[in-house]
């Protein structure tokens, strides 16, 4: 099997991720995960976890934690989610994607167990997201990683990554987000959060709301987990900063750090205190890293698309704020970190969105506002996002196509202005292409007929 036959496979099973209708549910168990990996070997269970899940920020800060550990000669495994070009960039061994051919192999070897565990009807049809996580922890396994940082794809309780045997155990800034599957309340969606911590497994969080935190010291202490607050013991403040990084100090139970890294951005800083905590803890149970990997792995860090500089004069800046909280911290930081005259903005979203909350966000900067659309299947058509603002009096400018978006945007923009596109990782992803000449994986839409199963 070829990597584009593998890819058809893939993309057969059904994907909450790309579903064009936001109104159906998944049905969200570790019943075929557990299933499926049983099949396989058990390879989940080949080497300890950072298990890392949180609203905003878990990605960067599972990449954080990944490039610190392969610095230390560490052999690393990294599984995150969504993809912005590849689905190669979500299975990472060392900092390098798995290979297209490796991908193919990895999804051939597990597809007859995929095909048994769906035979099965109590269990039902394996989903893509839980297909590629068998695959991660295959992958990791047959590679003889020393350690697996795995990103929670969405919650953290039923979320398919929850069977991994974590050494620590990382929760982010929880907000309002996926509240169709999650709950309609911070409290609701840190109880699921919450789920990936384990009996007697330290945890780490980053700073919380006091309704998050509650939640959360209420699950460490029911499970005997040692808890580490950031913000509480682990304290940060920037030193300088430019288009290519910033430098930082951290302080913590173990000393003053000083450190850089390419990523923008104060949430950022949050970030890196969080990771830093976690490797910390990582330390106590066996782990230990040298001040010299912390240097190193903070600055060699890669995570593209979060307020990331695209081009400059005019600046162009692509971060995948995807919800109101997200939405605000850019919204804030970006005069922190760039000097402009004018901040336009090209905003897609997808369906299922807060686009009401987003839209609250950039009311009072009296923006000039390019909606769009990408060609992701579950994002929305630009005609519904200039109603939107339309019912709330600000005229927007319509443009098909994030490509198109930002090229017009850019020539129509002074060379001291900033354009800024957000609204979801999708747009990011298609204005890096676009500025940037970047390949990408095009994939058809998903079948009108084809049904994820039903939550019950």
């Amino acid at each position: 099997m070829d990597y584009q036959a593998a890819l058809s496979r893939l993309l057969s099973l059904s994907d909450f991720e790309r579903r064009a209708d936001q109104t159906i549910v998944p049905k969200m168990d570790l019943g075929r995960i557990a299933a499926l990996l049983a099949r396989l070997g058990s390879p989940h269970l080949s080497a300890p976890a950072v298990h890392v899940t949180g609203t905003k920020g878990k990605g960067s800060t599972s990449a954080m934690v990944a490039s610190v550990l392969r610095a230390q000669g560490y052999r690393t495994g990294l599984f995150t989610s969504p993809h912005l070009h590849t689905f190669c960039e979500r299975i990472r061994l060392d900092g390098q994607m798995v290979p297209q051919q490796r991908f193919a192999e990895l999804l051939n070897e597990a597809w007859p167990h995929l095909e048994a565990v769906g035979a099965d009807p109590a269990l039902g049809q394996v989903t893509t997201f839980e297909l590629l996580t068998a695959m991660a922890f295959l992958y990791f396994a047959q590679e003889r990683v020393d350690l697996q940082v795995l990103e929670v794809g969405m919650g953290g309780r039923l979320d398919s990554t929850n069977v991994c045997k974590p050494a620590v155990c990382v929760i982010t800034s929880i907000s309002l987000d996926h509240m169709e599957v999650l709950g309609d309340t911070v409290a609701l969606i840190a109880g699921e959060k919450a789920g990936i911590i384990k009996e007697g497994v330290p945890v780490v969080t980053s700073p919380q709301t006091e309704e998050a935190l509650a939640v959360i010291r209420r699950a460490a202490h029911q499970r005997h987990a040692p808890l580490v607050e950031v913000g509480k013991s682990y304290q940060w403040s920037l030193q300088e900063n430019s288009l290519e990084g910033q430098a930082f100090g951290v302080s913590s139970p173990r000393g003053e750090r000083l450190l850089a890294m390419p990523l923008l951005g104060a949430h950022q800083l949050e970030n890196a205190a969080t990771a830093l905590a976690a490797l910390d803890v990582l330390q106590t149970v066996g782990y230990p890293v040298t001040a010299e990997a912390m240097v190193e792995g903070f600055r060699g860090v890669d995570w593209p698309g979060r307020l990331e500089v695209l081009r400059q004069r005019p600046l162009v800046v692509a971060d995948g704020a995807h919800n109101p909280y997200s939405l605000r911290r850019v919204l804030e930081t970006l005069p922190q970190y760039f000097a402009y005259r004018n901040l336009v903005v090209v905003l897609g979203c997808g369906r299922g969105h807060d686009l009401e909350g987003m839209m609250a966000e950039l009311v009072p900067f009296s923006l000039r506002i390019v909606v769009t659309r990408s060609r992701h299947p579950a994002a929305m058509p630009t005609w519904a996002l200039r109603e939107a603002f339309a019912r709330h009096g600000i005229a927007v400018q319509e443009v098909e196509g994030v490509d198109r978006a930002v090229d017009e945007t850019v020539q129509q923009a002074g060379e001291d202005d900033l354009v800024l596109a957000t609204g979801s990782l999708f747009v990011v992803a298609e204005a890096i292409e676009a500025v940037k000449r970047v390949p990408a994986e095009l994939y058809p839409s998903l079948p009108r007929s084809r049904r994820l199963p039903q939550q019950v």
